[in-house]
């Protein structure tokens, strides 16, 4: 029988005593923060202030996960960023903002306001 790759302990370490926890839910669509606040990404911003407000409780790191809702079976719905950098606020964040980047390359800045394009 063939063995199963081993997982990448970033991925798989369970939440422990030490780790802080919390959600942020963004209950109105993208269009709504994009008229009301200017930016598509509303949330990112006030999950990094958040983050900030909570840095020096003793955690070596932190991570950030998000959660697609109603997607169509076979689409990726989690994605996760962790680290335990020097910085790793500033670390995941940087990589958020890279993949943002990455997706927006080539693309027409229109679509930081269509909901549909901003869930894929």
């Amino acid at each position: 029988p063939a063995t199963a790759p081993v997982p990448d302990t970033m991925e798989t370490d369970g939440i422990q005593h030490e780790c802080g926890f919390a959600l942020l839910r963004l209950r109105k669509p993208v269009e709504y923060y994009v008229e009301k606040y200017g930016t598509a990404f509303y949330g990112m911003k006030k999950l990094y202030l958040f983050m900030e407000k909570q840095r020096n409780r003793g955690q070596d790191g932190c991570g950030i996960a998000n959660v697609k809702l109603n997607l169509q079976p076979g689409v990726k719905y989690v994605h996760v960023e962790r680290s335990v950098d020097k910085d790793p606020i500033r670390d995941v964040f940087h990589k958020v903002e890279a993949q943002a980047e990455d997706a927006m390359r080539g693309q027409d800045q229109a679509n930081l306001k269509n909901s549909t394009w901003m869930k894929h």
